[in-house]
């Protein structure tokens, strides 16, 4: 077939730097020699919430080769309250100047000649505090006993929320709010109500690579290489901060390795920015891998909700009060709130629902986006309520899921409609896939057996603008411009896909140029599993104008009308005459080496929330929709669960390319596991205490499911580039009930509280017992 041969839509192509990310060829932003720069060591806090008193540098400065040492008032004094950035609200400076709010805050910076003598300079920093309040978790910050900041400062980047200007004396910096009908009066009203105290701890991303950001002024322009997802907010807020047009700001990239969230909006990228600005020095900042676990992490989240049936078992109301610890600083907290919050009932037909969904400030490590985007921690609420409800009346948790599920044409309790969100076929799939159908051997003596579902729902970032550039050369071969940046993913290879395809061209013979926003053209962010529909819609109308307007040439050529002229894999075709994309070319410039250039938008659109009832008949551009089966064993002596078979689908409307959508299933499903069981922060009073690799539990190989399935489900979306969808996130949603509900159907007992460690099941045991 064509699109295997040629690699185009549908085709398993392999991922075009396949063997260098294996080999370890890919050259990162780290990889890169600085030349004559400055190595950066920040010195951080100690104190979870303290007034910065004097800042001791006398002794980092009288090592050798320490060029300065710069404090967050030497910023503060020269760049004013523009030092604050962040993407909904402008609070978090590079450099602490007033006063510290978690412990690991970065109050001064050195710039040495090397590494480790910038950090020997760093250790010689020492601070004078006057302690404050600390607010330690979510209890804490709603009773107001102290302010973390002392009024709400939104930035321009997100205009709805300027309303919340200058408030004061609050921890809860965004509130998001859905009613659906009469909620607490169902409740009432119903036969059946289930109801659960949830909690998700934070965890932090753990991407192979570690941040890394180098920065230097050249003829008056700041220029920065560095490892972002967000390389256009990047020059914007550089832009800012700097009081610069954009024309005097350069971000480039190169691949990274991984992300998952962890390198979006403002990390090393607003410090490294001002310190070459403000000392002339090139710099170079790369956290360590303990000072990653402190540039942000995923939202701790409590969840108190109710599930209510009637007498018939249909799903009357869902209440849910969310509260999310977004620690020192918003970051994205208040779009995660809301994202998450309208899918707090999940996606099930409910007449009545009430949500309240909060994002809060604590002392801790700033929160911000992580594969998700807040979902999973809604999700192992709904989808552990309607698991017990099912128990408590008696019918099967798959069935009465099925039965409840939003289907083609229903309008979700948000009030947006759904379309290509095919809940029952992820069911299904996995539910077979699992054997669901057929009688569970249960096991005997310690080890015990036990299966478990979950569906899970999530909107696309909306709205967002993708942008391309496609430059067709003489020889036939294509070179994509795009901001989207491949992290792994895979983005690169699919765009090619898609181009080639529309182009009738192998997709190996299209170069997809890597971020540069002096070239390419600006793309809102690659995050929220948005690229395949957003960009990949912007690729193929680059690709369709390319491709109206070689027909327009042939069309000369033959001195025939448009319409009788056919793109194909050949050449461009009219009649039994053809000739090839290099010769038509060729010999319209008359020149080898020359270029076609076209160019295309995709902006997607969306209606606000309602004001009252937080709804919105558009609140989305398109829906995921995933589920996971597993079926473990579990050993009730020591409390170890072993996955035996897990099943993940994922409606991804279609896929451009099956391997990589499998890859990104059964990636997804694996993190999954590491937040089921393994992975948790764990916080002292401030002080985060396993933040290793030595202390932090990540998944072994050993961990993994004995068998692993990844489920491709097809629901073309109507506006869709080929009928397509995101992929990267729907895998992980569901993961956590589902190994919760397994767990509840070996051992009888219900788990809320994640990790699901093995002590965590043995006291729950012991406790039922």
């Amino acid at each position: 077939m064509l699109e295997l041969e040629q690699g185009w839509v549908g085709g398993r192509r392999p991922r075009f730097d396949m063997v260098g990310r294996v080999r370890g060829l890919v050259s990162h932003v780290g990889d890169q020699p600085i030349g004559a720069g400055a190595h950066v060591a920040l010195h951080r806090s100690t104190q979870p919430h303290a007034l910065i008193g004097a800042v001791h540098v006398e002794d980092a400065l009288a090592i050798p080769s320490v060029h300065s040492v710069v404090t967050g008032a030497d910023l503060h004094k020269q760049l004013g309250d523009r030092l604050l950035t962040g993407p909904a609200f402008a609070d978090q400076p590079g450099l602490a100047h007033d006063k510290v709010r978690y412990v690991g805050e970065p109050v001064a910076a050195v710039l040495a000649a090397d590494l480790a003598t910038a950090r020997a300079a760093a250790d010689a920093v020492w601070v004078e505090y006057e302690e404050l309040t600390p607010v330690y978790d979510l209890t804490d910050a709603l009773e107001g006993a102290a302010f973390v900041h002392d009024e709400l400062r939104p930035s321009s980047v997100f205009g709805d929320l300027r309303h919340l200007h200058g408030v004061r004396d609050t921890n809860v910096n965004y509130e998001y709010n859905l009613r659906l009908g009469d909620a607490a009066a169902a409740r009432d009203a119903g036969t059946h109500t289930v109801t659960g105290e949830f909690w998700a701890p934070p965890t932090h991303h753990v991407p192979i690579e570690l941040p890394c950001t180098v920065a230097w002024v050249d003829a008056g322009r700041l220029e920065m290489l560095t490892t972002t997802q967000t390389p256009s907010y990047v020059r914007q807020m550089i832009s800012d901060l700097l009081d610069l047009p954009l024309s005097r700001v350069r971000v480039t990239t190169r691949p990274l390795g991984g992300s998952f969230g962890a390198k979006m909006y403002d990390r090393l990228e607003p410090l490294a920015a001002a310190l070459a600005w403000t000392t002339g020095r090139k710099v170079r900042i790369v956290a360590s891998r303990e000072e990653a676990f402190l540039l942000t992490t995923r939202h701790g989240a409590g969840v108190t909700s109710s599930l209510t049936a009637d007498a018939e078992g249909n799903l009357v109301s869902a209440i849910a009060d969310v509260r999310y610890d977004t620690g020192a600083y918003a970051d994205v907290g208040p779009r995660i709130t809301a994202k998450s919050g309208m899918v707090a009932p999940g996606p099930y037909r409910i007449a009545n629902a009430d949500v309240r969904s909060r994002c809060v400030y604590t002392n801790k490590p700033s929160a911000g986006p992580f594969r998700g985007f807040g979902v999973p921690q809604v999700t192992w609420s709904h989808e552990s309520l309607i698991d017990e409800l099912a128990h408590e009346l008696g019918e099967d948790p798959y069935a009465f899921r099925r039965r409840h599920l939003l289907r083609e044409g229903d309008e979700a309790p948000m009030g947006t409609t759904m379309h290509s969100a095919d809940f029952v076929g992820c069911l299904d799939k996995v539910a077979e896939a699992i054997d669901w159908f057929t009688p569970l051997e249960r096991g005997t003596g310690r080890i015990r057996r036990g299966r478990g579902v979950a569906v899970g729902v999530k909107a696309v970032l909306t709205p967002t603008i993708a942008n391309a550039v496609l430059q067709l050369n003489q020889d036939a071969s294509a070179t994509l411009l795009i901001s989207t940046i491949d992290m792994g993913q895979g983005s690169d290879t699919i765009m090619a896909q898609i181009a080639a395809d529309v182009l009738r061209l192998d997709s190996q013979r299209v170069h997809v140029v890597r971020a540069d926003t002096d070239a390419t053209p600006y793309d809102t962010i690659t995050a929220g599993s948005r690229s395949t529909y957003h960009t990949g819609n912007a690729v193929r109308r680059v690709a369709e104008a390319m491709r109206d307007k070689l027909i327009g040439l042939a069309a000369e050529k033959f001195e025939v009308p448009a319409g009788g002229v056919e793109l194909t894999e050949a050449g461009l075709r009219s009649g039994e005459r053809v000739v090839s994309v290099a010769d038509l070319v060729h010999g319209h410039f008359g020149a080898r080496g020359a270029t076609l250039t076209t160019e295309a938008n995709f902006t997607s659109k969306w209606v606000p929330y309602d004001k009252e009832t937080g709804r919105s008949t558009q609140v989305t551009e398109h829906w995921f929709a995933g589920a996971v089966g597993v079926r473990i064993a579990v050993d009730t002596a020591t409390g170890r669960v072993r996955i035996e078979h897990l099943a993940v689908a994922g409606d991804v409307g279609k896929a451009i390319n099956p391997r990589l959508v499998e890859q990104q299933l059964t990636g997804a499903a694996i993190m999954g596991i590491g937040h089921a069981l393994f992975d948790q922060l764990v916080l002292d009073q401030g002080q985060l205490i396993n933040g290793t690799l030595l202390d932090y539990q990540l998944p072994s190989i050993k961990d993994l499911p004995a068998e692993l399935t990844p489920i491709i489900v097809e629901s073309p979306h109507d506006t869709g580039p080929f009928g397509a969808k995101g992929v990267g996130e729907t895998g992980i949603l569901g993961v956590a009930p589902a190994i919760a509900n397994a767990i509840r159907d070996a051992v009888g007992v219900r788990l809320t509280t994640l990790p699901m460690t093995p002590e965590s099941i043995v006291t729950a045991l012991e406790d039922e017992a």
